[in-house]
């Protein structure tokens, strides 16, 4: 009896061991243990359980996450670069919607840049060959630009609200503050991926011959904190910027359909608020699951020490960068001084006969009257829709 208690205890406490192996991972990538060092080598190698090398090795990081990767590098590269220029060259008044949409268009920029790293990385069976720096400031980058965008989509959909509750009010004052709030944001994100910068985030794993960047992470390298981490940038610069761009674009809504009765201006008012859907739901639908699973991933780690939603996060990670090939086409619809100076740059209409022909027009239309709302130089409601 006492021999088959004991036998059961110690069997229990052999298997305890290997089953938090399988089952255990810290931080937001699948965990690594070390192996003891048998050949003396340089690098310290490390191991993961069957589930994550079946990921690893699986057509999901080798073959579908590229494939995202590349169509988002080919669009959002030359459209992105294309707004900057417009937005910088093209674009006389720099109110504040223009501010804080070539600082979208920048951050986008900045994300995909380094996409071609991250292609070859996922191409190459997960195995990272450019060394651990460029692996950190891809990183860093990665989700430095991501968490930068979201928070320049929300001032701009505050700064809307604001010329749609104001259409007349404009300022220089108002593009000053505009362009201290995107200084600060910038230095708020820098700050803010520096943890990043201070963790190894390649790891060798020695029965897969892979060297990972970032999706494998030692299990002594601080798990709490770096779960506090990644939950804090999940609240802090997704969920809170997330509820006031939602309360901005609803309460623009509200007051577009209060004034639909007027004839004149409804059919552009339907229309406003049909974009304003579209990006609201193109915002949330891009950024609102891979935060949710990143919050829920780390519930799931902390208390029952399950990763197995990892590959849910990468996927909706992967899917989430859709958006920076998306947002160029936004800045199309929503400003028509950035519908027609995209025209006339393809066209190669120089920025002097541009503006010879708008004062024509608007002289020969508005030849007594200044209609706030008409114009599009000072950043009203009909240049931001």
């Amino acid at each position: 009896m006492w021999r088959r208690l004991g036998w059961g205890k110690w069997r229990a406490s052999a298997l305890q061991p290997e089953r938090s192996r399988t089952s255990s991972s810290k931080g937001r990538s699948f965990a690594g243990q070390k192996v003891p060092d048998t050949n003396n080598a340089s690098e310290e190698s490390y191991k993961v359980d069957d589930f994550a090398a079946k990921v690893l090795t699986g057509k999901l990081t080798t073959a579908f996450l590229p494939t995202v990767y590349v169509i988002v590098f080919i669009i959002g590269l030359p459209s992105n670069a294309m707004a900057i220029w417009v937005f910088f060259f093209r674009t006389k008044k720099k109110h504040p919607a223009v501010i804080y949409m070539v600082n979208l268009a920048l951050a986008d920029l900045l994300f995909v840049v380094w996409f071609p790293l991250k292609i070859a990385y996922h191409l190459n069976g997960n195995n990272w060959l450019f060394g651990e720096g460029l692996c950190k400031v891809l990183v860093g980058f990665f989700y430095g630009n991501m968490y930068c965008s979201i928070l320049f989509m929300t001032c701009l959909s505050v700064q809307r609200y604001w010329v749609v509750v104001n259409p007349i009010v404009h300022s220089r004052r108002k593009s000053e503050i505009a362009l201290g709030i995107s200084l600060a944001i910038w230095i708020l994100i820098l700050l803010g991926t520096i943890p990043l910068y201070l963790v190894n985030q390649t790891v060798y794993i020695s029965d897969l011959n892979i060297t990972t960047c970032h999706d494998v992470l030692p299990e002594n390298v601080l798990a709490h904190d770096m779960f506090k981490y990644f939950l804090s940038l999940a609240i802090g610069l997704f969920l809170i910027p997330a509820v006031i761009t939602a309360v901005a674009y609803i309460l623009m809504i509200k007051t577009l359909n209060a004034s639909i009765s007027d004839i004149s201006t409804g059919k552009k008012r339907k229309r406003a608020i049909k974009l304003i859907i579209a990006v609201l739901s193109m915002y949330l639908i891009c950024f609102t699951p891979s935060n949710v699973l990143l919050v829920v991933h780390y519930v799931l780690l902390k208390n029952y020490n399950q990763s197995s939603l990892y590959v849910s996060y990468i996927t909706a990670l992967c899917l989430s960068t859709l958006n920076s090939c998306i947002d160029p086409f936004i800045y199309y619809y929503i400003s028509k001084d950035f519908r027609d100076n995209l025209k006339n740059a393809l066209i190669c209409r120089s920025v002097r006969t541009t503006r010879r022909m708008q004062v024509s027009l608007s002289s020969g239309r508005y030849p007594k009257k200044s209609n706030s709302y008409s114009s599009n130089s000072n950043g009203t409601t009909k240049s931001t829709y």
